[in-house]
């Protein structure tokens, strides 16, 4: 009997910080996920890449079929399935290119190929529209090599379009940078841009955000709000816009949203102005290579940030810090005793940066003492991955290296990483997810990019003690698939949803 109305996964890493853990997770534990009583149940086919992380809702009344919980699924051709999540029975299946049209084309870039459909994680509302609605930006190309983004909002039901959907992504921004049309502003173009970053949903507001194909000029870093009841932009900011290059992708890692309503991300490579005004801005608003915040009351502004003292030189070295995905902490203790706001990145230096919300530090052009704390040395790879966070621990699997978990004590994160997995994890790491029962029966799991797929299942409190992995049974019992990079587990109702270039592999008891 399937468990009707019990917990969601809406979002990317589960919440807006985007912490990964699932604290409501009571079937799982760490007694009994082992190759005995625990495995792979079914795989379900698409037609394409999943990129994006399998989303689950409980409780859903499909018309005709009855109640499910389902498992919402998107992929590079362009399409949406909604499964039943506990049998993988279809319920439902839609397109996203409108007549005459297929995905995009690669764009001469390998990090998303052959095609270019749904890259990012949507993200569902379950109050909006009559049942619910799911929002997701596809590409897209028609027959006269025309190229599209589009914000669609898919009934979770039916997956019919909803709010006169799609709209169709638009936008300029006064700037003198790359793609200016000569009047003073910068204009967005599709076809240089993916949707990689997960969507945000925040006060009625969808926000999008988007990342070059490789390095492939012209291209700034563009962040856009739609109203989700018509799909209305309202909102739209360039982080370079009298520069170039520099965008939002975080390895699939979401925009960041604090309970005050603003935004947090890592900008990848571009122009970042050394010259700064009174309040320590640079002058041209030119932001690449930075960890931002942005405020959300009236149209998006920048609200701080954080740039390191040698930003010029790593983005100039393609070194940045935006491969990786950022996350907001819990309230923590300083080691005097005082409530800090804290936020974390890490990208391609392998440093670990723990910035002040309340005080981000801007630039120094000497070094990065500004800030609350820099973790270097702890990880020995490169960050292409999203960490995630559980019960005052940081667990970050940065290339090539073990899944490591960092304890926060005496206000800081060790310089040693407190257990790390038997396990390291080629390219591009592993960005892990938690389930727990509260702060009981911690579970961590990530999954390795290869061929086979390999889910692993480690104790939160020591990675040193891995539970299981998919390898572990007799005769590929447990193999569900081709590894795909970035993938993040989803841990829901006592299953484990794992993308593959080709479906979505379900473990259980």
């Amino acid at each position: 009997m399937p468990l009707l109305r019990a917990t969601d996964v809406l979002t990317y890493h589960n919440d807006n910080s985007r912490t990964g853990q699932n604290l409501a997770e009571t079937i799982l534990t760490a007694s009994n996920v082992n190759k005995n009583t625990f495995g792979l149940l079914f795989t379900t086919a698409v037609d394409g890449l999943v990129d994006a992380q399998p989303l689950v809702v409980s409780g859903v009344t499909i018309p005709g079929q009855g109640v499910h919980n389902v498992l919402i699924v998107a992929t590079e051709n362009d399409s949406m399935y909604a499964f039943d999540a506990d049998t993988g029975a279809l319920l439902w299946h839609t397109t996203l290119t409108l007549s005459g049209e297929v995905p995009s084309d690669d764009r001469g870039c390998s990090q998303v190929t052959p095609e270019i459909g749904v890259t990012s994680t949507p993200v569902i509302d379950r109050t909006a529209g009559p049942n619910g609605a799911i929002f997701t930006v596809a590409m897209s190309k028609d027959g006269s090599g025309n190229y599209y983004q589009r914000l669609h909002a898919l009934d979770l039901t039916t997956g019919a379009e909803l709010f006169g959907g799609p709209m169709t992504v638009a936008a300029k921004y006064p700037g003198t940078g790359a793609n200016n049309d000569g009047n003073g502003n910068v204009v967005f173009d599709p076809k240089q841009y993916k949707e990689r970053a997960a969507l945000l949903l925040l006060n009625g507001i969808v926000y999008i955000s988007f990342a070059s194909h490789c390095d492939a000029s012209p291209y700034t870093a563009w962040v856009m709000g739609y109203t989700e009841q018509t799909l209305r932009q309202v909102t739209v900011l360039d982080m370079t816009p009298n520069g170039q290059m520099t965008s939002i992708w975080q390895s699939g890692g979401g925009l960041n949203a604090d309970s005050s309503g603003n935004i947090y991300f890592l900008l990848a490579n571009g122009t970042f102005d050394t010259n700064l005004n009174a309040a320590g801005y640079p002058s041209k608003g030119d932001y690449g290579n930075a960890f931002m915040k942005l405020s959300t009351t009236g149209n998006l502004a920048v609200a701080d940030y954080f740039a390191t003292y040698n930003t010029v030189a790593e983005s100039n070295a393609d070194s940045d810090f935006g491969s990786g995905g950022s996350i907001l902490l819990p309230d923590l203790l300083d080691s005097q005793g005082n409530t800090r706001h804290l936020a974390v990145g890490a990208g391609k230096d392998s440093s670990i940066y723990v910035v002040d919300r309340d005080n981000m530090g801007k630039f120094n052009p000497n070094n990065n003492s500004q800030i609350y704390q820099q973790v270097s040395g702890a990880i020995s790879g490169g960050v292409w991955s999203v960490p995630a966070f559980f019960n005052g621990t940081l667990y970050y699997g940065s290339v090539g290296d073990n899944l490591k978990a960092f304890k926060f004590a005496n206000g800081a994160f060790p310089s040693t990483a407190n257990s790390k997995s038997p396990t390291a994890y080629a390219y591009p790491g592993a960005s892990p997810s938690i389930s727990a029962n509260g702060t009981s029966s911690a579970i961590v799991w990530a999954s390795e990019n290869t061929s086979p797929a390999v889910l692993h299942a480690y104790d939160a409190t020591n990675l040193a003690t891995e539970l299981y992995n998919s390898n572990q049974a007799a005769n590929g019992r447990d193999h569900f698939g081709a590894g795909n990079k970035y993938i993040t587990p989803t841990i829901v109702n006592g299953k484990v949803y794992v993308g593959t270039t080709n479906g979505v592999g379900v473990f259980g008891l």
